[in-house]
């Protein structure tokens, strides 16, 4: 069986056959913090590209010589806009998810060193197999330690986009348990 169809496969069975819960409202919270916080960062980028589009602007409707310096600053509100949308992307995506299901497995998780596909900084993969010891899904892992090989029994809760949230009731810390609004102060 190729790559494509077993990627079907787990995600045909994750989608049919495991358990499965909405996101609590506290849940998305934490998310929806985080994603209100980027954009509180990305407000730079886009009043710098306001800036220098007036520039651009400006400089287009004067003279001749304005004109040949105009393509620099229109240049410059190109790149702030790229800026805010990468810096606007990963938690528009993550807070999407967040009406995707949380799954809810109990099997395995599974822990594996890295391999000759991982990324620099990534020290091995974690995976959540189902009762019979099949793979539903697996996650690059990053840190300083490199991952063991082992396999334990545990209750799983995760999301296919966050990775494992819950391992026997207790956060991985991928979700926290809460974020301050803008990411800052206490939550």
């Amino acid at each position: 069986m190729d790559l494509l169809s077993r990627t079907l496969l787990c995600a045909r069975e994750r989608d049919q056959l495991l358990i499965r819960r909405p996101w609590t409202r506290r849940e998305r919270r934490v998310v929806f913090n985080g994603l209100v916080g980027r954009m509180a960062i990305a407000i730079e980028p886009v009043i710098c590209g306001a800036v220098f589009l007036g520039l651009f602007i400006g400089m287009m409707m004067r003279d001749h010589d304005a004109k040949l310096l105009a393509p620099i600053f229109g240049l410059a509100t190109l790149a702030f806009v790229v800026y805010a949308v990468v810096l606007m992307v990963p938690p528009i995506r993550a807070f999407v998810q967040t009406f995707a299901p949380i799954y809810i497995v109990d099997g395995y998780v599974r822990y594996r060193s890295p391999d000759h596909g991982s990324e620099i900084g990534e020290n091995g993969y974690i995976a959540v197999l189902n009762d019979e010891r099949r793979e539903i899904a697996e996650w690059p892992s990053r840190g300083d330690d490199r991952l063991p090989h082992a396999t334990r029994a545990a209750m799983i809760e995760f999301s296919h986009f966050g990775g494992i949230h819950r391992i026997d009731g207790r956060s991985t810390g991928v979700l926290p348990e809460a974020f301050a609004p803008l990411g800052v102060g206490v939550p």
